[in-house]
């Protein structure tokens, strides 16, 4: 499976998104903090980041981790970076 680029916000909201639409989170108004996405080399499967180090996470360490595995199937972090156009050149008028 080919996976979708995506920027680091991007994959946080989506992983929080998913997170926070859980029933038993929902349910019990659990706010979980979620990192923004670390960037490696691509692992066995070909995924170039992870995430760890989330917050008020007790007690649903597996229902994250399966979230973030099922992300890490769908999505690599993009590594394009965005030309600004020289908006700090130092051009003379």
């Amino acid at each position: 499976m080919i996976r979708k680029s995506r920027t680091a916000s991007q994959l946080q909201d989506e992983v929080s998104r998913r997170i926070h639409r859980l029933p038993d989170i929902v349910e019990e108004g659990v706010k979980i903090r979620v990192p923004r996405p670390q960037l490696q080399e691509p692992d066995a499967t070909g995924c170039n980041w992870d995430m760890k180090h989330f917050g008020n996470l007790a007690g649903y360490a597996r229902d994250v981790a399966a979230i973030v595995a099922a992300v890490r199937k769908e999505f690599n972090l993009s590594t394009e970076t965005k030309d600004l156009g020289g908006l700090f050149d130092d051009a003379s008028p």
